[in-house]
């Protein structure tokens, strides 16, 4: 099963997409609810309008791309803007060159960002 790896705090309460470890998506990707990412996008990935959403990334994720999701958890790469209005769990395996917009930000030891760093007040996050 793909949570092998995911410990128990870390796990969203549903996860209603799966890009999996030998799938690629050249393109941009939307989604409402929650989406793991085992493959490759090369292209943006944005929660809906609509609603709100989680991004999981395991460990051979990549995104090339900007992120624009309410909670995120990585374990894989992202190369682009992260804008997130609510946490960013970047766990011991995860890289992220490009800034990190963020709420609340949980970083385990080993995680690199290669960017800055933008604290998004909550009075920010609810007008954008």
């Amino acid at each position: 099963m793909f949570w092998k790896n995911v410990k128990s705090e870390a796990r969203p309460s549903r996860i209603d997409s799966l890009i999996g470890p030998d799938t690629a998506v050249d393109g941009d990707v939307n989604f409402v609810g929650g989406l793991r990412i085992e493959g490759e996008v090369k292209g943006d990935v944005c929660v809906s309008h609509a609603g709100a959403g989680i991004l999981m990334m395991g460990e051979k994720g990549i995104v090339e791309g900007n992120v624009r999701v309410t909670h995120l958890v990585v374990y894989g790469t992202i190369t682009g803007s992260v804008y997130v209005t609510d946490l960013v769990e970047l766990r011991p395996s995860a890289r992220i060159v490009g800034d990190v917009h963020y709420g609340s930000l949980e970083m385990q030891m080993g995680a690199v960002i290669e960017g800055h760093l933008v604290h998004v007040e909550a009075e920010t996050r609810l007008g954008a």
